[in-house]
């Protein structure tokens, strides 16, 4: 698909097309609709990464909370499921499933949301090393990364699906 099919999509097939770029949370394709026409594609997604940020809290929590325990394996999207498992997060030892679960829970726990990594064209090793990097930010830090790593994803996403 390119800028110029995108552009005519009407507004319930834009949401269709565009649903799931935000990990179960369609509201963030309805509202970047509104943005449209968009010149190119980098200002597609640009338009996704101001609805998150331009959201109000509760709904940007409802979004991080949305999202996947890193390397678990339920409620995975088709994105999710191809993107973890080109991190190899697919293939865990049970040691590395292990440490994931509790880094996993420990975050969980401390911030009141999953920890949130783009995790594609990363290693099993780096995002554990940010798993590490990132445990002793403050929760409003973390918010901030968190939905940074979000309109990641989104960018990753979209430019699966659009072309230049």
């Amino acid at each position: 698909m390119n800028i110029a099919d995108v552009n005519a999509l009407d507004p319930a097939a834009f949401e269709t097309a565009f649903a799931d770029v935000a990990e179960h949370s369609p509201w963030v394709a309805r509202r970047a609709a509104e943005a449209r026409p968009f010149a190119d594609r980098g200002a597609m997604i640009t338009a996704f990464a101001d609805v998150v940020m331009a959201a109000g809290q509760d709904d940007q929590l409802a979004l991080l909370q949305a999202h996947p325990d890193l390397a678990a394996r339920v409620r995975l999207t088709p994105d999710s499921t191809r993107e973890q498992a080109g991190a190899g997060l697919d293939t865990l030892t049970p040691e590395e499933f292990a440490r994931f679960t509790a880094f996993n829970d420990a975050y969980k726990a401390e911030n009141g949301f999953p920890f949130i990594f783009a995790v594609k064209r990363a290693t099993k090793a780096q995002i554990l090393q940010a798993f590490e990097e990132r445990h002793s930010n403050s929760v409003a830090h973390e918010f901030e990364i968190a939905l940074k790593q979000v309109c990641r994803i989104i960018r990753f996403r979209l430019e699966d699906r659009v072309q230049p």
